[in-house]
């Protein structure tokens, strides 16, 4: 199911000023920014060896990002694992009653993703992910 890490997940207030340390101090890659409406985020995936971090400022506040920065600060905000088959995978979870944020895959920063509720990993927001130049769907 799980290949490897693909990002750790990153709350922030201010896109750009977070990007004056992760780019600018720690000579991190940005592999990708863009916006992506439905999910109220811009968002920046910044490389790092084999795996990436995900820089995400909301772009409203009642987004999940927003609410995340309202309630906790900023911080960690979830754990990417990547999987060549999220449809797949997601169906596998849901055979297994796992709690689930999303009940079907949808496009993201990082490719083809789906979210697992908190309450199934011991409060950790976990996502997957298929890049979409690995994706079949």
């Amino acid at each position: 199911m799980i290949d490897k890490i693909h990002h750790v997940g990153i709350a922030v207030h201010d896109l750009d000023e977070a990007l004056k340390f992760y780019r600018d101090t720690l000579g991190l890659h940005v592999h990708a920014r863009d916006t992506v409406e439905d999910q109220g985020v811009k968002a920046a995936l910044l490389t790092i060896g084999e795996s990436e971090i995900e820089l995400l400022e909301p772009t409203r506040p009642d987004s999940a990002v927003g609410k995340f920065l309202e309630r906790k600060g900023e911080g960690l905000h979830h754990i990417c694992f990547q999987t060549e088959d999220v449809d797949g995978d997601l169906e596998t979870l849901k055979e297994k009653e796992v709690p689930l944020v999303d009940q079907k895959s949808r496009r993201g920063i990082a490719g083809m993703i789906c979210f697992l509720h908190p309450k199934a990993s011991r409060g950790v927001l976990v996502e997957l992910a298929t890049p979409m130049e690995m994706y079949r769907g």
